[in-house]
């Protein structure tokens, strides 16, 4: 796989490439949006950057290999613990079950600023070549599941955690306190149980110190380095969909002495694509509604008593997404009821549209083309969601994404977050580095300290 297999002697280069990259990027003017360091602390940076990258790429190709699903992330949680305690910075653990949070103070007062990374891999069998490739298997939700980081959550831990590391080094030189949130079950929890970003929340993740802002960055299918961003609504809001279709189970050769659960569940999954398709105001805000799984039966000839789905609804527009959580539900209660079934619809988890603060992206745009390896465009609308505006409720925050593909590969030919076949290009992983870092020194060095 290109660029991914990376020996001694293609390490000590690709630091080199790297320092000599950010010194050149470093000498970026301030504007009045951001203040840019200037030659003495870039320098000193991109030393600091440089001298951590061998261990960004040893970690994230540890976390890689042994992967953990949401709640259960106990191995990666104490090897972040730990070696930020090394660092000397304070550390509180089981926050929001396996969560971790970092406090580095400064050596002089100044404002509070959070950076943050998620944790969890996904119950995905990893099809990419690779000598770290994950072989974990697990249960999840009663079925024997591959374990695999298919959405890259190895990476953002790994780049925290480099940043972590530097910031540490320059302790002296900050004017404020940094948290650090490694955080899990971003994926959401397993059934049952609480977690993600809401539970650290509810469990001071954001208390003691209390961040002004905070900021996140997710890896994405672009070229390698490449920072996008965009302003306001940035990721979909989503609500989980549970359809539970009751009917009456009978021989599968004497179909008309029961109810077909079966039949009823593919009409209403059928049925329910006319909701984004021709029952909502396209020029509004896109929407998506999508069954990700059936369930239903155990033999061939037997017509089962019940059906059960589940999927998840996309939308941008809070007007919107109550209409179609409406539509959604009288959809498939009316098609039961229409064939003698029932259908019992509910929403177990739902997150918020991922809002980046207007003020906080302006004043940052400076430090994101100082850092983008090629010249970060504003992003488009995405469908897929975050539990990160469970950190934005009451403080102004910043999401981007950062490109991870491999040399030559184009977006749309690059396999997507959740496939079998994602690959990230540590290649970029510097970059997520310096991303983190310089975030969080920009926006404590600026004159104002904080967002209107």
């Amino acid at each position: 796989m290109p660029n991914e297999i990376v020996d001694g002697a293609r390490r000590v280069a690709l630091a080199s490439v790297v320092l000599a990259t950010l010194i050149a990027a470093t000498g970026a003017p301030a504007t009045a949006q951001g203040a840019a360091p200037n030659a003495s602390q870039g320098a000193r940076l991109d030393s600091e950057l440089a001298r951590v990258v061998e261990k960004v790429i040893a970690w994230r190709r540890d976390i890689h290999q042994n992967p953990e699903l949401g709640n259960a992330e106990v191995r990666t949680a104490k090897l972040v613990a730990d070696h930020m305690r090394s660092l000397g910075i304070e550390v509180r653990e089981k926050v929001g079950k396996t969560g971790v949070v970092g406090v580095l103070r400064g050596g002089r007062p100044g404002p509070v600023v959070a950076l943050r990374a998620d944790m969890d891999a996904l119950p995905v069998t990893e099809e990419v070549d690779l000598p770290f490739k994950s072989t974990v298997r697990t249960t999840f939700n009663g079925q024997n599941v591959g374990v695999m980081h298919a959405c890259g959550h190895d990476a953002h831990t790994a780049m925290l955690l480099g940043a972590a590391d530097v910031l540490a080094k320059m302790k002296p030189d900050i004017a404020g306190t940094i948290v650090f949130i490694f955080q899990p079950a971003e994926e959401g929890p397993p059934a049952g149980e609480t977690g993600g970003a809401p539970l650290m929340v509810a469990e001071g993740a954001l208390d003691n110190p209390k961040p002004e802002v905070i900021f996140g960055l997710h890896v994405w299918p672009d070229t390698a380095g490449r920072i996008t961003y965009r302003p306001r609504g940035a990721m979909s809001a989503s609500d989980g969909l549970d359809i539970v279709v009751r009917g009456r189970q009978t021989h599968g050769a004497v179909p008309w002495r029961g109810v077909d659960p079966i039949v009823v569940a593919s009409q209403i999954i059928t049925a329910l694509q006319t909701i984004p398709a021709r029952q909502t105001d396209v020029t509004v805000g896109p929407a998506v509604v999508t069954i990700g799984m059936v369930s239903g039966g155990v033999r061939r000839n037997i017509i089962p008593d019940s059906v059960v789905m589940q999927g998840t609804i996309r939308t941008f527009d809070s007007e919107m997404r109550k209409e179609v959580l409406a539509r959604v539900k009288r959809t498939a209660e009316n098609i039961a009821e229409a064939s003698g079934a029932t259908a019992t619809v509910t929403i177990p988890i739902s997150t918020d549209v991922v809002f980046n603060d207007p003020a906080l992206t302006a004043r940052m745009t400076a430090t994101l083309e100082r850092v983008s390896t090629t010249k970060p465009n504003p992003n488009g609308l995405w469908m897929p969601s975050e539990d990160f505006p469970a950190f934005t409720k009451n403080i102004p925050g910043l999401y981007v994404f950062m490109g991870i593909n491999a040399r030559g590969v184009t977006a749309e030919d690059a396999a997507a977050n959740h496939s079998p076949k994602f690959f990230v290009n540590e290649d970029a992983l510097p970059t997520g580095v310096k991303t983190y870092v310089s975030l969080a020194l920009d926006y404590l060095r600026a004159p104002a300290g904080r967002v209107p």
